[in-house]
């Protein structure tokens, strides 16, 4: 999967790499000419006494130190620049992707895990990249360059190689095998964090409430001690890592001090040439050593590639059509036929044979009990689920054959959990329509009896919005939701129970003004609340994901006792005959 994640994002930078590969080429030759310079310094210069071939060779030795610098630099400038791109163009896919998700793909997920698939994953494989094109590249070119020149200083001695590189092989391939779990555990202990994290954050209140902080915190530390604990069997092993590379490469420079001195000594081998060797094996040793490094960085990699191949793999249910239908006169009519929709793996579907029109100019309310589906039905229309059966028109048109901007321009969706973006008011209400005018925005505002409230806030329009919206009040989040779906103005009006925080006087001054700028509109409502509900043109009832009646309030009252029992569990009978 490592492969062919940095295949494919790297194809585009073919020529950056070209550079990477020429300049470290030249850099590492120009690393290991500087061995022999000096060992020819020694033996034609020093010894003898020549200060003139001294002072070429050494000029000689600058111009090359001055190259591999200037390689050098270049290398690691194209090598991170590549790096960086391929985790910008990674994060893109993946933040991409997930926006096609729906909400059973990140339900399967999870938030967490794609969050950190996005960023902790791609990160590690952007390192990687970034080492491999630093280090990496440069480390086969030093052994194998390494090596032939040990082999022209002495035959003899180079045969300490045929011990000192495969002995270190052996020890980084034992190691190795041993991290790679190890790092899928860890992956998966820092989502459980994140998971855990996003909780507490989030339902702090709830965990104040009920005094549940010792709790909370003993769950954390859980999460917390099994990530240590992954962490420092990793770290453990990697520890053990450097110093057995560390005495593979001392040993060796004791063996090659030891019998390249009998060599000095018996006058088979020059001084230079001894020196020159030496430098050699700690060339190889050490372009080893930076591949072990790597190594050790591979597995981890290897693991968030996999995560993160999974993820761009992943195909969402919800799909755009191949060849998008038109729509010709929009009206924004409404229609459900038979439909229905099960989860995945669910024994009995959560939707039996919906049926039911919403029309333009008239608005729909749809009540039931607790489960009986009203969310997941009215989530199939803007295709945050796809039905399993049957179908969803707008205007004789089924949504799936709808292009998902046009499908979006026609709907207006207010969810049961409204979701403030952090900026401001303005940008929040420009959500859907970036064209709008403030006093578009201050229209809308007043529609959703929220135009005082953000008068009052420093700075109006301008006034600073957290993320989600916490520095506002459940009311204040659900009217400036109300008044982002006014803003883009659309053909069909969709509230998922989006006036439960209101108090009444302010739901009943809502609707009324709603009213008004929605007459020709399509209006379906999901409510709990019969007060705003029981004037609606058409009421649809729903018991255990099926339709049991449709009908005014007045004729539901006296036909449907489902109805019956849902008013009078709110109001007396004289309220409800009212």
């Amino acid at each position: 999967m490592l492969i062919r994640l940095l295949r494919e994002y790297l194809r585009p930078y073919r020529r950056d790499l070209s550079f990477v590969i020429v300049l470290q080429l030249v850099q590492t030759l120009a690393t290991l000419y500087l061995p022999t310079l000096n060992a020819d310094i020694i033996d034609n210069g020093v010894i003898s006494g020549n200060i003139g071939y001294i002072m070429r060779t050494g000029g000689l030795m600058l111009a090359v130190t001055f190259v591999q610098i200037i390689c050098s630099v270049g290398a690691v400038y194209f090598g991170a620049r590549t790096a960086m791109s391929l985790g910008r163009d990674v994060r893109q896919a993946v933040f991409t992707k997930v926006q096609q998700f729906s909400a059973r793909e990140v339900g399967h997920f999870g938030a967490p895990s794609l969050i950190t698939r996005g960023t902790n994953d791609v990160q590690q494989v952007q390192m990687l990249a970034l080492m491999t094109f630093t280090m990496m590249v440069a480390a086969p070119i030093m052994c194998v360059g390494g090596i032939i020149l040990a082999l022209r200083q002495d035959v003899q001695l180079s045969s300490l190689l045929l011990v000192a590189v495969p002995a270190l092989g052996i020890i980084v391939t034992a190691i190795i095998a041993r991290m790679r779990p190890l790092f899928r555990q860890m992956q998966a202990r820092i989502d459980e964090i994140a998971r855990v994290l996003r909780e507490q954050i989030s339902g702090v209140r709830v965990i104040r409430a009920f005094v549940k902080e010792n709790q909370e915190r003993d769950r954390f530390s859980a999460s917390n001690t099994d990530l240590f604990a992954v962490s420092l069997g990793t770290g453990k092993l990697m520890a053990l890592m450097f110093p057995a590379v560390m005495l593979v490469l001392n040993l060796s420079s004791i063996a090659v001090l030891w019998f390249g001195g009998h060599l000095v000594a018996s006058g088979s081998m020059p001084v230079g040439a001894l020196t020159a060797f030496l430098t050699y094996l700690l060339q190889i040793l050490m372009s080893v050593m930076m591949a072990t490094f790597m190594f050790v960085m591979v597995p981890r990699a290897e693991v968030c590639a996999e995560r993160i191949v999974e993820t761009l793999d992943t195909e969402p249910d919800v799909r755009p059509p191949e060849h998008a239908a038109g729509i010709g006169a929009v009206r924004g009519r409404l229609e459900m036929r038979d439909v229905e929709f099960r989860y995945p793996g669910a024994a009995q579907p959560v939707l039996h044979a919906i049926s039911l029109v919403a029309e333009p100019g008239q608005v729909t309310a749809i009540i039931g009990g607790t489960g009986s589906g009203k969310s997941t039905l009215i989530d199939l229309v803007p295709r945050l689920f796809d039905a399993t059966g049957g179908a969803v028109l707008v205007d004789g048109v089924d949504v799936r054959d709808l292009d998902p901007a046009v499908l979006s321009g026609l709907i207006g969706l207010v969810p049961q959990r409204p979701y403030l973006f952090s900026g401001t008011v303005a940008s929040n209400l420009r959500y859907g329509r970036p064209d709008a005018t403030d006093a578009e925005l201050w229209h809308a505002l007043e529609i959703a009896q929220a135009r005082d409230f953000v008068a009052q806030m420093q700075g109006g329009l301008d006034a600073a919005i957290a993320q989600g919206g916490t520095n506002v009040s459940g009311g204040q989040r659900q009217r400036l939701a109300i008044a982002r779906a006014v803003v883009h103005e659309p053909e069909i009006y969709l509230f998922d129970d989006s006036f439960s925080a209101l108090d009444y006087a302010t739901d009943a001054a809502l609707r009324a003004a709603l009213a008004r700028e929605t007459a020709t509109a399509t209006v379906l409502i999901v409510a709990q609340r019969v007060a705003t509900i029981r004037n609606a043109d058409k009421i649809i009832v729903l018991e255990a994901g099926r339709v049991v009646a449709q009908g005014t309030h007045g004729e539901l009252m006296a036909t449907d006792q489902t109805y019956r029992e849902i008013v009078l569990s709110q109001l007396t009978e004289q309220e409800a005959a009212a």
